[in-house]
């Protein structure tokens, strides 16, 4: 039977896997855009933009949950990825309703989802061994 710990593993294995593909569909719905007017512009770029808010808010949330799952441990390993930040973000999209700054979502999409794309893969990658297995 599986220990508990290694149980809480696993979700927290599954919880990354489920950033990396939103950080995939990301970078792949705003490939083609240029800047944050091909959001604001037409109505397709208008539905992109409330798939992105959806999905920063769910990177947001998800990194939340691994970071209680992992007790605080796992998350100060990759200190260049502001992390306080990230799971700011899915708050404020979450409570900014109508209130939300394009601008930012478009600065988030185009600067910050490839360290935090490789900081996520690295976990990913490793995370049985970055984790403590001491019950």
């Amino acid at each position: 039977m599986e220990s508990m710990f290694l149980q809480q593993v696993r979700v927290v294995e599954e919880l990354l896997k489920q950033i990396q593909q939103a950080i995939a569909n990301l970078e792949d719905w705003n490939a083609q855009l240029s800047s944050v007017d091909d959001l604001l512009m037409s109505p397709d770029g208008m539905k992109t933009l409330a798939a992105d808010c959806m999905l920063l808010e769910a990177i947001g949330e998800s990194v939340k949950k691994v970071d209680v799952k992992t007790s605080g441990c796992l998350l100060p390993l990759r200190p260049e990825i502001p992390w306080i930040q990230v799971m700011g973000m899915r708050n404020h999209i979450a409570h900014g309703y109508f209130d939300i700054n394009t601008d930012l979502v478009w600065d988030a999409i185009q600067n910050d989802l490839r360290p935090l794309k490789e900081a996520i893969d690295y976990f990913v990658e490793d995370l049985y061994s970055l984790l403590p297995f001491d019950e």
